[in-house]
Order: structure tokens, then C-alpha cells, then sequence
């Protein structure tokens, strides 16, 4: 089995690390590992393929910015990577992340529509199926569903400053992505495969797979160093990672929870930048993006409490970290957050409702994190274990290759 990754990141990143152990588990079934990347790259067990240059991405930077015609640019980089795909002759192409001001999607679907390789696609954000953004939840848009115009998020990622391309872009994303005729999509959560029955990629087959995580580096770590670093003796610890942070990951909703926390309790908040950290309320512990698992498995352990006020959860990947170290969680009712906290691993609040994850905090921090331990770590190990989510790519590599032969 040979099999080719195509990822804005190679083992950088949500999705960079996501292809990487893909990758580990296609050479422990004795395959041929191969990812291609567009901008982030860090040692990888896979051979890897570098797709355009900073000077291309630049340029397609610009082209999103001027003319919102992200994925239209980095032609000459597309074409010279196709080749290479033609050269490498993988049995099976898996794409992933393909935004990112690096790739073509005209040259490379047009190519992918002609040749007869299975196509493995995994969804983990919304930009595949709209014509112009990654999350609509901002704005609860659903224009996605019948054809996108007067696109109202041009102004967030890919960031168009003077025009709206968005018609134009659905158009052309619908006709390309519905044009391969052996193309599987791999949606990391039922709410984004719900999503996607409901958009123009319908028609196509689905097979949700969810993301995994490390279950033997995500688990309780003594967090007795941390408690010295911070001075959190007795004190009570209320945790939120992401990156990069902004309002839709719910930044705000800490600032305003820190008001009302008693000086007994500190919020700690990773993968913040530095001018963010500046402007954090005496409360908050502000610290960067930490990219060595078994400290953030550290900061897991330490937290009474994880909260995930994200409105736009494709997956929720740190709140499944979290809950590996036996860590409760609080968050929205909205996009994928609740399908992942279940009943007694903590709790789902309306959206928007800070007063609401405020009181949910206070009931976690009253009967103690124990009572939820083990529920929690125990729903990591039975449904989101790598080991065995990202076996079921393997055994959906095989059947469609089997399909061709």
C-alpha cells in the first residue's frame, strides 16, 4: 500500500499531526507513507513533498486579499506537484487540509478526476462545501446550502479585503469537488457529517471517521511543578487551550468569566500571542502555544475544570485531550462540542450563555473533579483512542483499493 497525504502542514498542527500518525500507521502495515505540505513541516516518520515556495504562497496571499480567489492561486507549485503525484504512482491519494495559500484546487481536482485513484477526503473544517469561509457559526449563515453570495465573513480567514468572490468560488468548488468519480469523504465528527449531507457534497459517499488522541501521552501527569511555578496551592484551576485564539474560540467568554471568579480560582489559558497576554486581567495566566504533548498533558492534569466556549468545533480535539487526563468539561451547545461531552464527563450550556458556564463551573468545583475522572478517561479510551480510529483509515484504504484491483 502506497499512500500519498496532502496537508497545509506536515506533523505541525491539528491536521499536520493528525496526517503524521496516519502515516506511522500505514508503515507499521508495512505501506509506503508519503505526505505532501504546503507551509509547516517538522520531522516526520513519512517521506514528505514540499508543494510551492513562500514566494508562490505570497502571491496567492494576495490574490485571496484582493480578489477573495483563495485556492486559485499557486499554479506553476500545482503543477510541478502533480507531476510528482504522477511519478510517485500512489495506490490511494488522501487529502486533508487544502487551504492555506498553497494548492490549486482547479488543477489538482481536474487532475484527481482523471486519473483512476481512489480519493480520501478528511473534512475538518466547512471550507470545502461554501464559497468563502471555514466556520459559518459565527453569523449562523446557511447560505452554504443552496449557494453562497454577499458572503458576510469576507472579512475573516481567507480574508478578502475589496471583493466578494463568493458565488463564483461556490460554483467552481461545486463543480470540481463533484467531478472525481472515486472520492470518499471522511467527515471528523457526526456534526460535520450532518453538515455535509446538507451541502452540495451530498451525493457523495461519507464514512465519518473521528479524530484520536494519544492515549498514553494524554493521561493524568503529575502536575505538582506546576503548582510551585504558579503559586496554586489551594487554589482551584479553570483551563482553555487553543490556537490561534480570537472571540470564535471564545476568548471573550474567559475575559468576562474572570470577573466573576472568587480569588480562589485561576484561569490559565494556552496558545495565546504575546500582545493577547498583555491584555489579560490579573486572573488569567496567559502562556503561548506549547507544542510538547506531555506538557500540555501537564496543564490537563492540573485544571478542576476544561472549558471549551468555542462556537465553531469541527471536532474539539483539546477537548478530548482534556478528558484523557481525566479533566470535566464545560461548552457550547453548538457545533460538535456536545456529541463529545457526554453524561458524566461534565457539561453543555446554550451558546453565548456565560452565566451558564459560570454555574456549570461552580457545580464541577463543588462535588470535585473525581466524580468525573474516570467517565472521562474512560469515553477517550472506548471512542477516540488514535490506535484505533486511525486503524479504520487503513481498513478504508484497503477496501477501496481492493474495489480498483
Amino acid at each position: 500500500m502506497k499512500v500519498l497525504q496532502i496537508d497545509v502542514a506536515a506533523n505541525v498542527g491539528s491536521t499536520g499531526k493528525i496526517t503524521e500518525q496516519i502515516g506511522v500507521k500505514v508503515i507499521k502495515n508495512n505501506g509506503e507513507s508519503t505526505i505532501a505540505f504546503g507551509r509547516y513541516e517538522n520531522i516526520s516518520q513519512s517521506s514528505k513533498i514540499k508543494i510551492g515556495n513562500e514566494i508562490e504562497q505570497a502571491q496567492h496571499l494576495l490574490l485571496t486579499r484582493f480578489f477573495d480567489k483563495h485556492g486559485l492561486g499557486s499554479i506553476n507549485g500545482t503543477k510541478i506537484f502533480v507531476e510528482k503525484i504522477k511519478l510517485l504512482n500512489p495506490d490511494i491519494i488522501h487529502l486533508h487540509q487544502i487551504h492555506g495559500y498553497f494548492i490549486n484546487i482547479e488543477i489538482l481536482f481536474k487532475f484527481l478526476a482523471q486519473i483512476k485513484k481512489p480519493v480520501i477526503w478528511t473534512l475538518h473544517d466547512c471550507w470545502p462545501f461554501t464559497g468563502h469561509c471555514c466556520h459559518y457559526a459565527r453569523v449562523e449563515c446557511v447560505k452554504w446550502q443552496t449557494g453562497c453570495y454577499s458572503c458576510p465573513l469576507t472579512k475573516y480567514y481567507p480574508q478578502s479585503l475589496f471583493y466578494d468572490n463568493s458565488k463564483e468560488n461556490y460554483a467552481i468548488k461545486k463543480e470540481l469537488f463533484n467531478g472525481v468519480k472515486d472520492i470518499t469523504l471522511v467527515p471528523v465528527s457526526d456534526w460535520l457529517a450532518g453538515e455535509v449531507t446538507k451541502s452540495f457534497l451530498k451525493e457523495l459517499p461519507i464514512h465519518t471517521i473521528h479524530n484520536g488522541v494519544d492515549i498514553h501521552k494524554f493521561q493524568f501527569t503529575d502536575p505538582s511543578s506546576l503548582v510551585e511555578k504558579y503559586l496554586l496551592t489551594n487554589k482551584k484551576v479553570i483551563l482553555g487551550v487553543a490556537s490561534p485564539w480570537s472571540d470564535l474560540k471564545g476568548l471573550s467568554a474567559f475575559v468576562a468569566l474572570s470577573s466573576m471568579m472568587e480569588s480562589h480560582i485561576k484561569i490559565i489559558l494556552i496558545g495565546l500571542t504575546e500582545s493577547q497576554i498583555k491584555g489579560l486581567p490579573p486572573n488569567i495566566i496567559g502562556i503561548t502555544r506549547l507544542n510538547n504533548p506531555n506538557d500540555l498533558a501537564m496543564y490537563y492534569s492540573l485544571a478542576d475544570v476544561f472549558v471549551n466556549p468555542s462556537i465553531a468545533e469541527s471536532f474539539g480535539l483539546v477537548t478530548v485531550e482534556a478528558m484523557a487526563c481525566g479533566t470535566p468539561v464545560v461548552g457550547y451547545n453548538v457545533t460538535a462540542t456536545p456529541e463529545l461531552v457526554q453524561k458524566g464527563t461534565g457539561y453543555i450550556v446554550e451558546k453565548g450563555d456565560v452565566n451558564g458556564l459560570f454555574q456549570m463551573i461552580n457545580i464541577i468545583l463543588k462535588n470535585g473533579k473525581d466524580l468525573y475522572s474516570e467517565a472521562c478517561r474512560n469515553l477517550v479510551l472506548e471512542k477516540y483512542n488514535q490506535e484505533i480510529q486511525y486503524e479504520k483509515y487503513i481498513t478504508l484504504y484497503n477496501s477501496k483499493i481492493k474495489k480498483v484491483s
